[in-house]
């Protein structure tokens, strides 16, 4: 059985966050010194010193958890004599993870995907004013039924599913008003427990489209490779290669739902057995056990778990 690498999104960021892949190797800190220089900002600093309040807006976040992710790759290809191009056959981000996971595949260059994540993140933030926008995840519905809510709450306003992360774990985003009738409904219909999420704005949904335009004009001006692996994409759930259409899909990944349950399981279909993650925290490898429990799952994100993945690997 052969292996997909797969990155984190947003959620996975802690303060404290690269500080020890910094001082281990001079590989990860060679990524925060070239997103530093590529942003015009100490964002490395913010990253392992804080404070998380600044850490936790939207435009910091994506970079960080892109940088911690390339500083994981940079470290497998130069101390551990790794080509992910060798060792995988896939690759797959959630939401912004698939900026980290182009870049890591050579289809973005580091400087541009930094930058690129700054704008993403701005925009996202300034399409929808604070406080008028929410996400909740439904706990215990399946995708069917998710829907289902979030149309019946809408009421002429926006709530849809914005990401199928797992079975039973489906997140939603639109207008607050929507999103609090929409957790409400929930329980009628089976849901175990609904939540509120902690995010200051509504995500990959038809809000965002002030944002899906601003990306449209970011990602016009970068260059795109050929990924040298091809992409799982998050809006059409399969394989992707051709730059022009990985130009496309992150556009409109910007107002459409994140299909990751979807994506593993078409990452198994292709003969994936392993899904090893690079980054900070373990969201993903939590999602792929209740994706598929015949499905492996990886780590790496501090030093030990990428001596442990160099030996496995």
């Amino acid at each position: 059985m052969s292996r997909a690498f797969v990155f984190p999104g947003q959620g996975s960021q802690a303060v404290g966050m690269g500080a020890e892949l910094s001082a281990a190797f001079p590989a990860a800190r060679e990524v925060f010194e070239e997103v530093d220089d590529a942003l015009g900002q100490r964002l490395s600093k913010l990253m392992f010193e804080g404070p998380e309040s600044d850490l936790t807006l939207t435009e910091n976040a994506q970079p960080a958890i892109m940088a911690t992710s390339l500083a994981v790759v940079r470290v497998l290809e130069r101390e551990g004599a790794l080509s992910l191009v060798e060792k995988a056959d896939l690759v797959a981000g959630h939401s912004l993870g698939e900026y980290s996971a182009l870049a890591a595949v050579g289809s973005l260059s580091l400087a541009d995907t930094a930058r690129v994540l700054k704008r993403r993140g701005q925009a996202m933030q300034e399409a929808v004013p604070v406080g008028e926008g929410a996400m909740a995840a439904l706990l215990g519905l399946d995708l069917e039924a998710a829907t289902a809510v979030a149309e019946e709450a809408a009421q002429g306003e926006v709530c849809a599913p914005a990401n199928d992360n797992a079975p039973g774990q489906v997140v939603i985003s639109g207008a607050k008003a929507a999103v609090e009738r929409a957790i409400e409904l929930a329980a009628a219909k089976g849901a175990r427990r609904s939540i509120l999420l902690p995010v200051s704005a509504p995500f990959h949904c038809a809000l965002m489209a002030p944002a899906a335009d601003a990306m449209a004009a970011a990602l016009a001006e970068i260059v795109i490779q050929p990924p040298r692996l091809a992409l799982v994409a998050n809006v059409t759930a399969s394989a992707v290669e051709e730059p022009e259409e990985v130009r496309a899909l992150l556009i409109q990944q910007v107002t459409g739902m994140v299909r990751w349950r979807e994506s593993v399981l078409y990452m198994k279909s292709r003969g994936i057995g392993t899904l090893v993650e690079l980054g900070a925290g373990k969201v993903l490898s939590g999602l792929t056990r209740r994706i598929d429990r015949d499905l492996d799952s990886l780590n790496a994100g501090t030093p030990a778990e990428i001596e442990t993945l160099i030996k496995s690997l």
